[in-house]
């Protein structure tokens, strides 16, 4: 039987070079191969099997899926027979088809990067070291990225069980899980592998020198080994190949053209004509209907946008798209809302009487008061118990099931193209960010601030120039955190973020997660959901795999 499941994957990996996925077109699977042509289009198709397919089903949206939806940062606006279902609200099963689709498309992957090093020879030439430096990094993205979806945080302990490390094509290789240390172990080695080999300048759809060092600044920074992080990030900051986007462009950043962007230093690319399939089954369907594709079930968390509306003017906030409402001669319609105490969303439409603003609520008017704090308005209205209540002043919107539509669009619109992107793994915006929470471990508030303060300044909003400007209660790690949280969100890192950190998740927010009679307000970093189980097809092909509890 094993050896049967072996031979379907080999099978899989050829057959997805027979199809044309530019910009990882390939050869046909007979020539596979023969010479560097042939090495070359197995490599592109290692890259295509990462990709994914028009139908969203791949390592790169499934991977998507199984760590945004577990943060905070999202709001799912009801139930659904989906398994990502049971991944956003920490109840995840072991038949989950997502986690087995990323798991099978990633070992797919890796045996096709196994096969390409160990039939290429290094020291031919430039070009074809560079190939299978290419081989070495996409292997190591891909254990990097397993080890955190199906084992325990590094931080937590590098003898908690990882995933199987296969290193050859070979179907009698067959290996058991591997601790989180050894899986570590060896993604460093083959990040730093890569970076060695490595010299070709390339588009940044295509694994490089930076590309490597980019992720080796984020698997150090894991690993808490802070210098190192510092050290990789500055190796890509200071190769002079990348810039920020400007304050002005940010809110376009994806819908660029991934080779215009001069941020992003790897991503996989999508193009409208083979991965896009009208838009229903992309990451972005998800989260936006636009122009009539899309489910647009699953919104901006509240709490993640009570942190980007501390400062209104932060260019971020473009990147979540408010579904307002109009009245029969199309005027928005002004409200206030609030969140009551069990996390539902109430609006209210206002009034003016006498130059006061007020609503209705149980047939009792309430006066809508404002209070300055810093820079920002803060309105709240005194309820019948006399306690104040927060409110957001803004217009009506388009709501389901009474979540109001913040459309997230950070998955869409590349080209102008609905529902069409291209996963971002490393742009240059994290690596400041990696450098800020390294410094802030290593007790050098100083520098910490100075990286956080270059993501501040590009988003428009005040900067830091002491702990004196912090919020009450705040010290420095929690201000890196929520910078990270702001400029990286729905790009896969905030789960992480939070556990790695052994902090609480804290999803006291609207949303289905909280129905049912378990609802997950607060997830501990050391419960076992915190990683999803072992599919159960994998273990039915390998009985010798442990579950994970």
């Amino acid at each position: 039987m094993k050896k049967v499941i072996l031979s379907i994957i080999l099978a899989a990996l050829f057959t997805a070079c027979d199809i044309d996925r530019f910009p990882y077109d390939s050869i046909a699977s007979e020539e596979l191969f023969a010479g560097e042509g042939g090495l070359e289009s197995a490599t592109l198709g290692n890259y295509a099997l990462l990709k994914g397919d028009a139908d969203g089903n791949g390592f790169a949206p499934q991977l998507h899926r199984l760590t945004e939806y577990p943060g905070d940062n999202v709001s799912l606006s009801g139930t659904t027979t989906d398994p990502l279902f049971y991944t956003y609200n920490y109840h995840n099963i072991t038949t989950s088809s997502r986690a087995n689709n990323l798991w099978s498309a990633g070992y797919k992957a890796v045996v096709g990067c196994n096969k390409v090093i160990e039939l290429a020879s290094e020291g031919e030439s430039v070009e074809m070291d560079h190939l299978i430096g290419e081989n070495y990094y996409l292997r190591g993205l891909i254990y990097f990225q397993l080890v955190n979806v199906f084992g325990r945080p590094y931080s937590q302990g590098t003898s908690n069980l990882g995933v199987p490390l296969k290193t050859t094509s070979s179907i009698e290789d067959l290996p058991d899980r591997n601790t989180v240390g050894e899986v570590y172990e060896q993604v460093v080695q083959d990040l730093l592998k890569a970076e060695t080999l490595m010299s070709l300048t390339k588009t940044n759809s295509y694994a490089t020198q930076e590309a490597a060092q980019a992720l080796l600044s984020r698997v150090y920074l894991y690993m808490e080994e802070n210098d190192k992080a510092i050290e990789y990030a500055d190796k890509v900051i200071n190769s002079g190949q990348f810039s920020l986007v400007s304050t002005s462009s940010l809110p376009s950043y994806f819908n660029m053209n991934p080779d215009d962007n001069p941020e992003t230093i790897f991503c996989f690319k999508y193009l409208e004509e083979s991965d896009y399939n009208h838009g229903w089954y992309t990451v972005g369907s998800m989260y936006a209907n636009i122009q009539g594709s899309g489910w647009g079930e699953m919104y901006a968390s509240s709490s993640y946008l009570e942190l980007l509306n501390q400062h209104p003017e932060d260019a971020r906030i473009s990147f979540i798209e408010p579904q307002y409402l109009t009245d029969t001669e199309g005027n928005k319609i002004p409200v206030v809302y609030w969140i009551d105490d069990t996390y539902k969303y109430q609006f209210r439409e206002t009034f003016e009487d006498g130059g006061v603003t007020y609503f209705t609520d149980n047939e009792t008017n309430f006066e809508v008061m404002s209070e300055q704090d810093g820079d920002l308005t803060k309105y709240y209205f005194t309820n019948s118990s006399n306690e104040k209540v927060s409110l957001i002043m803004d217009y009506d919107m388009d709501k389901r099931n009474g979540y109001p539509k913040f459309y997230i669009l950070k998955a869409s619109l590349q080209d102008d193209v609905p529902q069409l992107w291209s996963p971002v793994v490393s742009r240059l915006a994290e690596l400041y960010l990696n450098k800020a929470e390294a410094y802030a471990k290593l007790g050098n508030s100083s520098m910490a601030l100075e990286n956080v303060n270059i993501i501040r300044e590009r988003a428009g909003i005040p900067t830091y120039a002491s702990a004196v400007d912090f919020q009450e209660g705040q010290e420095i790690m929690d201000v890196v955190l929520d910078e990270r949280r702001m400029e990286l969100a729905y790009e896969g890192h905030r789960k992480f973020d939070v556990f790695r950190n052994n902090r609480v998740l804290d999803r006291h927010y609207p949303g289905t997660h909280l129905n049912g009679n378990n609802p997950y307000y607060e997830v501990e970093p050391t419960d076992d959901r915190v990683i999803e189980y072992i599919p159960e097809s994998q273990i039915i092909a390998q009985p010798s795999l442990i579950q994970n509890q």
